[in-house]
C-alpha cells in the first residue's frame, strides 16, 4: 500500500514538472512574437496607473515609517541634549559660585593686608532663614581666637555684624540688618550722626539725624566709633563702611530727620568674612546685641570719620 502511494506521488511530480517545462518553452517561443509583445505593452500601459498608485502608497508608507523613526531619534537626541544642558547649567553655576567666592577671598586678602586691626578669616556654614532673624554661622570659634562681641566685616571693609553666640568651633553673627543691632553711624560729608538699625525690608534705618543737616542721596555712612568718659567706647571700630543713603524723610515740624541706608555688604549672599579680634568696646551684651553709647552723651563736633581701608 505504501509503495503504491509513493509511486502516485512520484508520477504527479513528474507530470507537474513536465507541464511547467512545456509552458516555459511555449512562453519562450511566443515572447519573440510581435503580437505577443504588443499585448504585453498594452497590458503594461493598462496596469501602469495601478502600478504607480501602489508605488505611491508604498513610498508614503515608507515616508511615514521613516518620519516615525526620525521623530523617535529626535526625541532621544532632545532628551540627551536636555541632560547635557542641565549638566552645563550646573557646571556654570558651580563655576560662577567658585568665581564669586574667589573674588571675595581676593578682596578679603587685600583688605586684611592693609587693615589696621588683626583679623581672622572665616567661612559661612549656616544661615538663619526666619524673617525676624538675620544671622549667619561661621566655621571659626573660641579655638581660633574669636570672642563674643567681635565685629565681622566683609569684602571692601563693609560692616556685616557682630558675634552674639560662640563655641569652640563656631560663631554666630547677628547681621547689621537684624532689628536687635544698633550702630551709631556718621555721614561722610557733614559728619552728622544717627542711630542705625535693621529693617525687615533689608534697608537700614538711620534715625535722630539733626534736621538742620543737609543729607544727600548716595552719601556714604560709616561707623562713628564714639568714645565716652570712663573708657566706654563704641562696640564698633571707627570708620567701617555701613552703606549709602537711598532716601531721606523729614517732617517740617520735627527737629530730626530719618535716612534710609543701603548696606554696603551683601548681607544675604557673602560666604567669607573677616573677624576683628583686637578691638574691644561697648557695654555688656543684652539680648544678643550690644547697644552703642547714647547719642545724647556723645561728644559734640562734626568731624568726618577716619575711613579705614
Amino acid at each position: 500500500m505504501m509503495s503504491i502511494l509513493s509511486n502516485r506521488r512520484a508520477r504527479r511530480r513528474w507530470i507537474t514538472y513536465t507541464v511547467l517545462l512545456v509552458i516555459t518553452v511555449l512562453l519562450m517561443a511566443f515572447s519573440s512574437n510581435p503580437g505577443v509583445r504588443e499585448i504585453q505593452r498594452g497590458l503594461n500601459f493598462a496596469f501602469k496607473p495601478v502600478q504607480s498608485a501602489f508605488a505611491g502608497v508604498a513610498e508614503n508608507i515608507a515616508s511615514v515609517v521613516g518620519a516615525i523613526s526620525e521623530i523617535d531619534r529626535l526625541r532621544v537626541d532632545n532628551a540627551a541634549l536636555r541632560d547635557q544642558n542641565a549638566q552645563l547649567l550646573n557646571t556654570n553655576l558651580r563655576l560662577e559660585l567658585a568665581k564669586r567666592e574667589n573674588d571675595q577671598l581676593i578682596g578679603l586678602l587685600q583688605l586684611q593686608s592693609g587693615f589696621d586691626h588683626q583679623t581672622v578669616a572665616a567661612r559661612v556654614i549656616g544661615r538663619e532663614t526666619l524673617p525676624t532673624i538675620r544671622m549667619v554661622t561661621l566655621d571659626k570659634g573660641l579655638d581660633d581666637g574669636l570672642a563674643l562681641g567681635d565685629v565681622v566685616i566683609v569684602q571692601g571693609g563693609a560692616l556685616a555684624g557682630r558675634i552674639t553666640d560662640i563655641g569652640p568651633t563656631f560663631a554666630k553673627v547677628t547681621l547689621l540688618s537684624d532689628a536687635s543691632i544698633v550702630v551709631i553711624g556718621q555721614l561722610l560729608v557733614s559728619g552728622a550722626t544717627g542711630e542705625i538699625s535693621g529693617d525687615a525690608g533689608g534697608v537700614l534705618v538711620m534715625k535722630h539725624i539733626d534736621a538742620g543737616i543737609a543729607v544727600s542721596l548716595d552719601e556714604e555712612v560709616y561707623t562713628a566709633g564714639l568714645e565716652l568718659p570712663g573708657g566706654i567706647r563704641s562696640p564698633y571700630p571707627r570708620g567701617l563702611v555701613i552703606g549709602s543713603v537711598v532716601d531721606v524723610q523729614r517732617d517740617a515740624t520735627d527737629v530730626v530727620q530719618t535716612a534710609f541706608i543701603q548696606p554696603a555688604a551683601d548681607l544675604g549672599g557673602f560666604s567669607l568674612a573677616l573677624v576683628i579680634t583686637d578691638y574691644s568696646g561697648g557695654l555688656p551684651l543684652v539680648d544678643q546685641s550690644s547697644p552703642e553709647p547714647s547719642l545724647s552723651a556723645a561728644p559734640s563736633g562734626n568731624g568726618s570719620p577716619s575711613v579705614t581701608p
